[in-house]
């Protein structure tokens, strides 16, 4: 999986922690990704279960695909630019609904070689929206592109899985009436 934004492997599989730890709670998710194109995606379809928790996501990487298929504001992304914090809670708040999960996971940032738009290589946000409303992390990351993608992905899952907790200390907890549905339709998505 590589290496966190200290460069420190990280203790146990963190993908597998979100698995576990929506599935406990019986709550689902879906992914937005800029920079990772994909991998946050993979590192949660590879965990044998993810099916009963991950609906889907959407692999945004061209700016004009950031509105048209997450809903991010054009004159958002006109004013900020796609790497921005706010653009960061657009595309995991457009996640959740566009793909009616419980939870909407989201990545963007500069992975490098160059800067982008004035935006430094390692500059990464990393944004939850669920219940309790959205909240962003900013990564000031260092290191080659590959480790910056690697980082985004650990630390997005991070973030997910304490929001996760913080929302819903206790396991089988019900989800909130009147949310997207915590559990997709019998059959559906099995893989």
């Amino acid at each position: 999986m590589g290496t966190d934004a200290k460069h420190e492997q990280p203790v146990g599989n963190p993908a597998a922690g979100v698995v576990h730890s929506l599935h406990e709670r019986q709550q689902t998710l879906a992914t937005v990704e800029s920079l990772t194109g994909g991998l946050l995606a993979a590192a949660i379809v590879d965990i044998a279960g993810a099916s009963a928790v991950y609906r889907g996501g959407l692999v945004t990487y061209a700016t004009e695909l950031k509105a048209r298929l997450a809903d991010v504001p054009e004159e958002l992304l006109a004013e900020r630019g796609p790497v921005d914090p706010d653009v960061a809670i657009a595309l995991a708040e457009g996640g959740r609904r566009r793909c009616a999960a419980y939870w909407g996971l989201a990545t963007t940032g500069v992975a490098g070689p160059e800067p982008q738009d004035g935006r430094p290589v390692g500059l990464v946000y990393v944004a939850v929206a669920g219940p309790g409303g959205p909240v962003v992390r900013r990564l000031d990351l260092d290191g080659g592109r590959d480790h910056i993608r690697a980082a985004t992905v650990i630390e997005a899952l991070r973030l997910l899985v304490a929001r996760v907790h913080r929302a819903f200390p206790e396991a089988g907890r019900a989800p909130v009436p009147g949310s997207p549905s915590a559990v997709p339709p019998a059959g559906a998505g099995r893989r």
